[in-house]
């Protein structure tokens, strides 16, 4: 096995990341962060801080030169980071030092680094969008077809009341709707330009240091901090959040799908089931199973995050280095587990006769609520919640059915307590409204 999942010819495939996996390579890091050098350069010749024919010589040369990941490799392990063996070979590239001494002016490994990261962390999110809004589209159709389709509602692993299979798969996209709506915002404050110096003082930056930063933020369409975060890590742990609460939302929908494709369930088909090497009849849940997995990884890893959040004084190595080995874990897992939720959701299919039967199987004690509810009408409630007990003990003692007991007691009774349809409560409207808001979502896309 690989020292990564999603690297590993054997396993990449179980595990995929789509076009996100060449965001998180050396080659793109690099060229994230020539493209950073060469914006600075611009933006610093714009305003003054070094001659204007210098900064148009860095720029074009940012764009243009190649530099090898592999060339920076040893000193990258002195210097703890890539940038100073970076500008040295991307000085050395350029062919021309009286221009090339102004690239990096004022700033630090960590502006780079950071900015370069945010650069890459945008193009992840508009990869993610996609894929939610995939997934949505295929609950939001689900929701919409089986608004009435009812099946058991289920708390502890037990039949609770009827629920719709539509209201269901809502109950999985509202966490992803959500996320959505939120990422304009998420956008907006997390993705942000640095431009600090050695300790977070933009010192060597002169007194337009503030001005800079804007004019950087504003040429690589990234958000001005007006602050140094160097050490506050609240726009990578918000960006990692957002995609932690991405992989949850998919865990919990992995999980129901497990459940409800086990044999003893059988509400689910999924096409591309995975086979057994020795069992014919088995049809695993793949694709769910990673997703789970995937939840798992990701959760541990935005926890890193967290911890690695601490770092003493202006800069700190080691906590740096822990946020460089789990960001591209937890990014690559939510990107694969999204990967998976597009196909796993667009080949869904529930079982609507298993579906009622498997809510028919219970004698009735599913309608045990509607039932004290109803009896609720002519008597106390505490006593009717007593009643309603007392005749669900009869049926399990007796093997029988809730409604003939109920109706032998009352004869009066409405015996719609009795009909799931009837019984669904908001379940069909919460699925149409779910299936409206993501219309309107994909309108507004």
């Amino acid at each position: 096995m690989t020292g990564s999942l999603f690297d590993s010819p054997l396993y990449g495939g179980l595990f995929p990341t789509g076009e996100v996996k060449r965001l998180f390579s050396d080659s793109a890091a690099i060229r994230a962060m020539l493209l950073v050098e060469g914006a600075l350069a611009k933006v610093q010749g714009q305003a003054g801080v070094i001659p204007e024919i210098s900064a148009a010589a860095i720029h074009r040369a940012s764009l243009e030169v190649q530099i090898d990941p592999a060339a920076l490799a040893q000193e990258t392990a002195r210097n703890g980071v890539p940038v100073p063996a970076l500008v040295a070979a991307f000085r050395s590239e350029m062919k021309a030092p009286e221009h090339a001494q102004y690239v990096h002016w004022g700033a630090t490994s960590q502006d780079i680094m950071d900015t370069a990261l945010m650069l890459r962390l945008r193009q992840v999110l508009v990869l993610l969008e996609r894929d939610i809004r995939a997934v949505l589209g295929a609950l939001a159709g689900l929701a919409q077809d089986h608004a009435h389709t009812v099946m058991a509602a289920r708390t502890w692993g037990q039949h609770a009341t009827p629920t719709s299979f539509g209201a269901v798969a809502a109950s999985w996209g509202a966490p992803l709707a959500d996320l959505l709506d939120g990422l304009p915002a998420l956008r907006d404050s997390a993705l942000v330009v640095s431009l600090s110096g050695a300790a977070g003082t933009a010192s060597a930056l002169g007194a337009s240091a503030a001005q800079q930063r804007a004019d950087l933020a504003a040429a690589l369409g990234l958000a001005d901090p007006a602050c140094s975060w160097h050490t506050h890590r609240a726009p990578v742990l918000a960006i990692s959040g957002w995609i932690t609460r991405v992989a949850v939302a998919l865990g919990k929908m992995a999980e129901d799908v497990i459940a409800m494709v086990q044999s003893e369930t059988g509400e689910l088909v999924l096409d591309g089931a995975g086979a057994s090497s020795t069992m014919p009849q088995k049809q695993n849940p793949v694709a769910a199973s990673a997703m789970v997995s995937l939840h798992a990884q990701i959760n541990a890893a935005n926890a890193l995050l967290h911890g690695a959040g601490t770092h003493r004084f202006q800069r700190d190595g080691a906590a740096w280095m822990t946020e460089w080995a789990a960001l591209p874990q937890l990014v690559l897992g939510g990107a694969s587990a999204l990967r998976h939720a597009v196909a796993l959701t667009g080949g869904m299919h529930p079982d609507m006769a298993r579906m009622r039967a498997n809510l028919d199987s219970g004698a009735g004690l599913i309608f045990a609520e509607a039932l004290s509810f109803a009896l609720a009408g002519a008597m106390p409630r505490p006593q009717a919640q007593a009643t309603t007990k007392e005749l669900c003990q009869k049926v399990m003692a007796e093997g029988s059915d809730l409604k003939t007991v109920a109706l032998a007691a009352f004869p009066d009774l409405d015996e719609t307590v009795f009909d799931p349809e009837r019984q669904l409560g908001t379940a069909p409207d919460d699925a149409l409204a779910f299936a409206a808001r993501v219309g309107a979502l994909t309108q507004d896309a």
